[in-house]
């Protein structure tokens, strides 16, 4: 690259292609998490999350901005709904801005990311070499390795993982078990009969025939959920697992599967299989590293009309 070739000459233009290209990973992420959030606007916004509200002048001398870029982003961020103008208690001939509630909310949403983001550049910074060159050679490499925003979502990923609580079934989680699967259904395919009977009913169609459902909690929050239904004595289909939208990525079917792979084991049971379609690449290869076997016809009988593909666990012949 030019830049590269250049060296010194080019160090100022260097170093804002790397700030743009940091910048745009963390509002990648950001819009992942549904955040209307701009990465450049978060010292000013961090300063008022941790210092409540300030006038222009002292958001100005702690940010390190000039008077008028700090007011021109104030504007930006005002119609933007994130902050707002009140008087100033000390000196009502001035006012001070803070955050507005649904500021308040949305950094609220953001802040598990934030540690997600410094482990994530630590990482990519770990033992460079001195020269300041040859450290944005050593960092830029790094970057290309492993993309920022890809580089977060791990760091991510591995964070809220810890978080997640699998809870078995109550009523209180009937909504949610129904809520979580007609969005994944509604995505890629819709809902059939046989889905909106077990769905509104798993108390009736589940539980009651000897399976169980389990949920996965996030914040305390249903994220996640599966079921074993039995068709027969010791023979359990796993069925209905989806994780939302927003949560996949962070581990959650995996550590769903786990736990109802457990309680199959538990239960005495003789065989497990699940039927799925080879359009869902990600769950099939998530299947296939915890013992599912693909089998080579469609499952007899089979009750949906979308699957084409048959597993059976069978986790020797898997390893």
């Amino acid at each position: 690259m030019l830049v590269h070739e250049l060296a010194e000459l080019a160090l100022g233009s260097r170093l804002r292609g790397l700030s743009d290209r940091l910048f745009d990973a963390v509002d990648e992420v950001y819009r992942a998490q549904g955040s209307r959030v701009q990465s450049r606007w978060f010292p000013f916004l961090r300063s008022l999350l941790d210092h409540g509200p300030q006038n222009v002048s002292a958001l100005a001398e702690r940010l390190g901005q000039t008077h008028a870029a700090v007011s021109q982003l104030a504007r930006k961020l005002e119609q933007q709904g994130l902050i707002e103008r009140g008087g100033d208690a000390r000196d009502q001939r001035r006012s001070v801005l803070g955050l507005s509630p649904l500021g308040e909310r949305e950094l609220a949403a953001l802040k598990p990311l934030w540690g997600s983001i410094r482990e994530a550049m630590r990482e990519a910074m770990q033992g460079p070499p001195v020269e300041l060159l040859d450290v944005l050679s050593a960092f830029e490499a790094e970057l290309d390795r492993i993309a920022p925003a890809e580089r977060i979502r791990r760091h991510h990923a591995r964070r809220r993982s810890a978080d997640v609580r699998i809870v078995p079934y109550a009523p209180a989680l009937r909504e949610a078990f129904y809520r979580i699967n007609a969005e994944w259904l509604n995505r890629y395919y819709c809902i059939e009969e046989i889905d909106h009977r077990v769905l509104t009913q798993p108390e009736e169609h589940i539980l009651r025939g000897g399976g169980l459902i389990l949920f996965a909690l996030l914040d305390d929050e249903a994220v996640g959920t599966c079921a074993l239904l039995q068709e027969s004595p010791g023979v359990y289909e796993l069925t209905k697992m989806a994780v939302t939208e927003r949560c996949q990525g962070l581990g959650i079917g995996r550590k769903l599967l786990e736990a109802v792979i457990e309680r199959f084991h538990e239960l005495g049971g003789s065989q497990l299989f699940l039927e799925s379609h080879g359009r869902l690449q990600a769950a099939l290869h998530l299947y296939e590293s915890l013992g599912f076997v693909h089998q080579p016809h469609r499952r007899p009988d089979s009750h949906y009309q979308r699957s084409d593909v048959y597993m059976i666990y069978r986790p020797a012949e898997a390893a």
